[in-house]
């Protein structure tokens, strides 16, 4: 929605667009002040911005076989102190996560939805 507003209110003005959108104006406010000085962004934000990185680095070096808690167990260890719930929150805003527990493959049948079929798999 800044995006937008940002590229509207030479025509239209921010307050109208505002008004329209479900967004105070203050929120476009504060935004675009942290978008030209980032040292305005909260702390908070700050570390996020941080965390994703060492997150994200992690993640792809297990090549996503790692979920929240390998992940977390991995960054205490490289002497990071995240909190596992924090990771689990940026992992999931960032749409990573580890593989399921759940197999979809575990009961082979056909038309189960599996990829794998009687035939296509050589069992000798």
């Amino acid at each position: 929605m800044i995006a937008f507003i940002e590229d509207h209110r030479n025509v239209h003005g921010v307050e109208p667009i505002c008004r329209v959108l479900p967004i105070a104006p203050s929120t476009f406010y504060a935004q675009a002040a942290i978008e030209r000085d980032p040292d305005l962004v909260s702390d908070r934000a700050g570390r996020d911005a941080s965390n994703k990185v060492h997150i994200k680095r992690v993640f792809d070096a297990s090549r996503g076989r790692y979920g929240a808690r390998k992940i977390w167990h991995a960054l205490r260890r490289e002497g990071k102190d995240i909190a596992r719930c924090t990771v689990e929150r940026l992992m999931k805003a960032m749409g990573i996560q580890g593989p399921s527990r759940q197999n979809c493959c575990a009961i082979r049948l056909p038309g189960n939805g599996c990829a794998w079929q009687e035939g296509d798999h050589d069992q000798s």
